[in-house]
């Protein structure tokens, strides 16, 4: 649950930024006639997000057990492919988010009512798919029943209401400090999402190893145990990988992390001013 709710804190808080900045900006320039356009762009992104997840959960029960496995392991990969790109990038622009913002907008403006729907449809949902796709393979990581989901709907809740709270200025943060630990907790949560994708294939047949065990520790850390079900729930934790799994996640996460969190030109990274969006 917690897992999932980070994922769903984390992602939702970049779409909630995004809205609140694109709202504010046409409020402060008076342009708030051009409301509903945006608005109209915002909400047909969160219904094809929803209707993404939707035919990801629906498709894959109509699959057999191997292609339910392999079309599982293909789109865990994907998912964690584009979620080290988005924190990489994030983690990169969040200071200049708001100028990038307010250039693709003013260009919008100036072109139309269409333009202006195609720029908020596509800057919410290219988190929106996103965040469908890396939520449907943690949950189906977890194999938990329906808690992955509700701390993901916990977790994008609470992300509208910190973006309310930014909008509305009662609210500063420091946002390349929280991109930088969000995005590191959610490295490890990647590399564990990533191993349970190779343990899908291996159990398709796609890939060799699926009974060689790298150790085995379920006598220790049962995996019907409390504490078993939080370990993997928050990090997707095997007590019995396989050896390619335990080598992929090694391979995944420590050059990830050394990469994420490595000084920005060998002098650390300046720290970002306080956002404020009910001032932007």
């Amino acid at each position: 649950m917690f897992g999932n709710y980070l994922i769903g804190l984390r992602e939702g808080l970049e779409a909630s930024l995004v809205v609140c900045i694109l709202i504010a900006y046409l409020v402060k320039t008076g342009r708030r006639d051009r409301l509903a356009p945006v608005w109209a762009g915002i909400a047909a992104a969160v219904l094809l997000s929803m209707a993404f997840g939707a035919v990801l959960q629906y498709g894959s029960t109509q699959m057999s057990f191997e292609a339910q496995e392999a079309l599982g392991g293909s789109l865990s990969i994907v998912a964690v492919g584009l979620v080290t790109w988005m924190v990489f990038w994030m983690r990169r622009t969040a200071r200049h988010l708001k100028a990038e913002l307010h250039g693709k907008l003013d260009a919008a403006l100036a072109m139309g009512t269409v333009a202006l729907v195609t720029t908020a449809f596509l800057a919410v949902g290219r988190e929106g798919l996103e965040t469908a796709l890396f939520i449907w393979t943690a949950v189906q990581a977890t194999n938990d029943g329906w808690n992955p989901l509700v701390g993901a709907v916990l977790g994008l809740l609470t992300s509208v209401v910190l973006g309310w709270l930014f909008y509305r200025g009662a609210l500063k943060i420091n946002l390349a400090k929280f991109f930088t630990w969000t995005g590191a907790m959610l490295v490890v949560v990647a590399a564990g999402v990533l191993a349970y994708g190779v343990h899908d294939l291996q159990e398709a047949g796609w890939l060799p190893g699926l009974h060689s065990m790298a150790f085995d520790i379920s006598s220790t850390i049962p995996k019907d145990s409390w504490y078993g079900t939080l370990l993997k729930g928050v990090f997707n934790f095997q007590p019995d990988p396989s050896v390619l799994q335990s080598l992929v996640w090694v391979a995944y996460l420590a050059p990830t992390l050394f990469l994420f969190l490595r000084p920005a030109g060998g002098t650390g990274p300046r720290p970002a001013a306080p956002v404020q969006a009910g001032t932007a």
